[in-house]
């Protein structure tokens, strides 16, 4: 692995929450709101990026959001193909000379923005500061405008992998020359490097997905509101019962529950009642009770001001509940002015962002990677286990979308790689040395 061959040591966390992308459908940056939500890290918010910096010796160092350009390598396996532009954040706030230096990916997003992973207003910034380090904040391969190819087709996307992703950030280390006095001295056979991630630029450096991720919402599940969880799982298996039995008239009228009459698909109403469980994904340590989680199980376990016991109100109520809220008020802030079968259906192939090879483009760079290496698929748990999420939703529903998406690469249902990406990175029993996690469960 090229993080162990440059000798880093590293620090991963699971941060989550998704990158925005300025040119998407939805708020909340997706293409379609049935698409898998990115798994990325959270923004930090600086009040003003564009000022000056102040080093610990009062030198006046460039603003935050000052741009850098690094000439990676267009492919590690061929580097006659040459280079491409990569760009990263950097600042030497806290360094002192034999400092480490704290290198950072956002992964699968824009980058521009992320320059708060500079100051110590974050993890990274706080360990420069104790231990006089410089940090880096590096624009992942194939996101925001870091491109090793002039867009995002299937042939132009074949040079975007995880071994590509690993090999650029140890060819960086190798390589770069800092623009901070002695940055030309700083490579890893001569100071410390330390490489901090989240999520999945945290799975960088040691590899943990599986194809169906159905245990994704099992934390959710243990550690939602009990109330809420009970309810939820309640009204997941009326849906399912419903959905695949053969009453017509009760199909009809559980979709307008939802205010979903007019959709076409089973499955396609189904998977949008996941995107009240994926606003976990949002909650952070400072998120209080108006979190849109927290909105949506209130809507569900508050009832004339009076709190459902721990096994929630039932069925019924539940229903109602979850209908009314996700019909009258989520789903604007869901589908941002778009009809249902716009927001919500999968099955048009002419819709543009099924074909959009342009570069910035989150969600197409990152499915590439979810239909070849990593699956992350959020499923519908297996029978004889509790779920949050219909079990209408399996792995070809969310792999059918790669089709679409990728029909060059893709003519068939794709057979995701993830024996061989656990056997490379040695998933759930990777052991390194200076492997830190910070957080998460094996």
């Amino acid at each position: 692995m090229a993080m162990r061959m440059v000798k880093f040591g590293l620090l991963v966390t699971s941060l989550t929450l998704s990158s925005l992308l300025s040119s998407a459908r939805l708020d909340d940056g997706r293409l379609n709101a049935n698409m898998m939500r990115l798994p990325g890290i959270p923004y930090v918010a600086l009040d003003n990026p564009s000022v000056s910096v102040a080093s610990k010796n009062g030198t006046e160092l460039p603003p935050y959001d000052t741009v850098y350009y690094f000439d990676q390598l267009v492919d590690h396996n061929n580097p006659s193909l040459g280079t491409f532009k990569q760009r990263y954040w950097h600042t030497y706030e806290f360094y002192e000379p034999g400092g480490p230096i704290i290198l950072m990916t956002p992964g699968e997003g824009n980058a521009d923005g992320y320059y708060g992973y500079l100051t110590n207003r974050t993890i990274n910034g706080l360990i420069a500061q104790q231990q006089n380090a410089s940090t880096v904040v590096l624009e992942h391969r194939f996101y925001g405008l870091s491109n090793p190819k002039p867009d995002l087709s299937v042939e132009s996307l074949r040079l975007h992998t995880i071994q590509q992703a690993a090999e650029d950030l140890a060819y960086f280390a190798k390589t770069v020359k800092l623009p901070m006095p002695g940055g030309d001295q700083v490579t890893p056979d001569k100071a410390p490097w330390i490489l901090i991630g989240g999520s999945y630029s945290g799975a960088l450096t040691s590899w943990t997905m599986v194809r169906d991720f159905w245990e994704y919402f099992e934390p959710v599940r243990l550690h939602m509101p009990a109330n809420c969880s009970a309810d939820v799982q309640a009204v997941i298996a009326h849906v399912d019962n419903t959905f695949t039995g053969k009453n017509t008239s009760a199909i009809q009228a559980l979709k307008e529950t939802f205010g979903l009459g007019n959709m076409t698909h089973l499955d396609d109403v189904a998977g949008a009642l996941r995107n009240n469980l994926w606003d976990w994904q949002s909650l952070q340590p400072t998120t209080g009770p108006g979190g849109q989680f927290y909105q949506f199980c209130d809507a569900l376990e508050v009832k004339d001001g009076v709190n459902a016991p721990a096994s929630g109100w039932g069925l019924d109520h539940a229903l109602a509940a979850w209908g009314s809220y996700f019909k009258d008020t989520y789903y604007a802030h869901l589908c941002n002015g778009a009809d249902p079968q716009t927001c919500l259906g999968t099955y048009d192939p002419t819709q543009s962002y099924w074909t959009d090879t342009s570069v910035d483009n989150a969600w197409r760079s990152w499915f590439w990677i979810v239909c070849n290496e990593v699956g992350y698929l959020q499923e519908g748990a297996p029978k004889g286990y509790p779920t949050l999420v219909s079990r209408l939703i399996q792995p070809s529903y969310d792999l059918r979308q790669c089709q679409l998406m990728f029909p060059e690469a893709f003519p068939e249902p794709p057979k995701t790689a993830i024996s061989e990406t656990n056997r490379v990175y040695k998933g759930w029993n990777v052991k390194l040395d200076r492997l830190f996690f910070a957080n998460g469960q094996r």
